[in-house]
């Protein structure tokens, strides 16, 4: 499985254990963004995300390395555990099992809440989440486009912004607190690029699988 590293872009998805759904109706969408922005906002910038019922994509950038040393670096002078060692002594390793410690905080709280909520049992995400490292400008723009098409191409929706639950309604709409859209529409050229972008990548999808 790939690390998660400092100052890195991923495409990062997972899906329902199973064949039940992990968000039911909007209170759920609602609190999963709520724990997202409480776990993973301190450690990336978030550029798309989309939210259907059984899955989810992201795209996303983690944090440079001095901001998450600088956290981890908190977390222990916090522990009751005593550390002889600074920043400086902060691995790899460390820095990647916190990082992946983070989003399994996120589907363990969002979990836990859902199974109260529903009166149910037991793990609800896949264990191990996907992440595929975006290593160049033009694949980062691409997988940002392809997580707002997935409404489209499971048949929830027939255009971007018909989807709520997902960050092209929100950048279109101008209601958004979790997206870096002055960074993600700079990428793009501006907000009216973005729009015709994401169209001629929807035609050309249309073009060769409808």
């Amino acid at each position: 499985m790939e690390k998660l590293i400092p100052n890195q872009s991923y495409h990062i998805y997972n899906h329902a254990n199973g064949f039940e759904n992990v968000f039911n109706e909007r209170e759920n969408y609602r609190y999963f963004l709520e724990k997202y922005k409480e776990y993973i906002d301190p450690i990336a910038e978030t550029y798309s995300y989309c939210l259907m019922p059984n899955h989810f994509h992201l795209v996303l950038r983690m944090r440079k390395r001095e901001v998450i040393e600088e956290i981890i670096y908190r977390k222990r002078s916090f522990s009751k555990v005593s550390f002889n060692f600074g920043k400086a002594d902060i691995s790899d390793e460390e820095i990647d099992k916190y990082l992946s410690k983070q989003f399994s905080n996120l589907f363990s709280s969002y979990t836990q809440s859902y199974n109260k909520f529903l009166k149910r049992m037991g793990s609800l995400f896949v264990k191990n989440f996907k992440r595929e490292p975006l290593l160049d400008k033009g694949h980062f723009i691409t997988e940002i486009m392809y997580t707002h098409r997935n409404p489209i191409h499971h048949g929830f929706r027939t255009d971007f912004d018909k989807w709520e639950f997902s960050s092209y309604y929100d950048i279109t709409s101008g209601n958004n607190e979790l997206v870096e859209v002055d960074k993600l529409l700079k990428m793009f050229g501006g907000k009216e690029q973005f729009i015709n972008m994401h169209s001629e990548y929807l035609r050309d999808w249309k073009s060769k699988y409808i």
